[in-house]
């Protein structure tokens, strides 16, 4: 289900992107693309148009996140759990937007005492108030459809920060390309992120592997950690999986499959 939400933001994010460039992007063959296209045109996300698709309307402040939430979020969660026991008592925490992060988020206050800064609406609502954890919210702009924190403001914080670990999430991970994200915005943010933390974690599920979104964020080698599902091995699911992983090897990333 998961690769709907990757199909899904790239046709938001370009407003009108083509089968062939779906196909290139996602490491899937045409008729795969065709087949989620339908899908999530029956949904009422997308509108087929002659060789490829355009968002059936602009998105709305947490249409894009409430409607890929619930995607993978068995997965989601076991990833955020096996993540958080990588996060030391103590830290200072900057903690990126996402679904995924939304979840780590929810286990987070497991490790208190914490200081954790959020970049998104939604982790911050899950950690108000949870005792042990002390909130700082970026600031910035909320990106509709995601409620994501970026722009000057959001930069700027950043930059007079300093963090023990940044939890990353990624819209892409492709051997050649390193990371990238979806919305120059969100690329921005998280290039801020890696430059002002002392250690990277990168979490994602495993339809992340061997994409290649719109904005490259950083190369493989920007981050210390990354911790994806054990299906990123199996190249009948995943094409790009195995590829990818090796990559992540030989670039020195310590690679959690769980």
């Amino acid at each position: 289900m998961s690769r709907l939400d990757l199909t899904l933001r790239l046709v938001q994010g370009t407003g009108r992107v083509s089968v062939a460039e779906l196909s290139r992007r996602l490491g899937v063959s045409e008729m795969t693309v065709r087949r989620d296209l339908d899908a999530l045109e029956t949904r009422g996300l997308v509108r087929r148009v002659r060789g490829g698709a355009v968002p059936s309307r602009l998105p709305e402040e947490g249409a894009g996140f409430d409607t890929r939430q619930s995607w993978q979020a068995a997965t989601k969660d076991r990833l955020a759990a096996a993540t958080v026991e990588m996060v030391p008592p103590g830290s200072h925490v900057l903690l990126d937007a996402g679904t995924t992060t939304a979840h780590l988020a929810e286990h987070l206050a497991a490790r208190a005492p914490l200081t954790v800064t959020v970049l998104s609406l939604q982790a911050a609502v899950l950690l108000a108030d949870r005792p042990g954890i002390e909130l700082l919210i970026a600031g910035g702009r909320s990106r509709p459809g995601e409620r994501s924190l970026v722009g000057p403001l959001a930069l700027r914080t950043l930059q007079s920060l300093a963090f023990d670990v940044f939890v990353m999430s990624i819209g892409g991970v492709h051997a050649e390309h390193g990371w990238s994200e979806f919305s120059v915005d969100d690329a921005a943010v998280k290039q801020s992120g890696l430059a002002q933390a002392t250690r990277t974690i990168a979490v994602a599920d495993a339809t992340k592997l061997g994409v290649r979104a719109f904005s490259q964020v950083a190369p493989l080698d920007a981050v210390e950690r990354f911790v994806t599902d054990a299906a990123a091995r199996d190249t009948a699911t995943h094409p790009g999986g195995p590829q990818t992983l090796e990559a992540l090897r030989e670039a020195g990333v310590d690679t959690v499959l769980v």
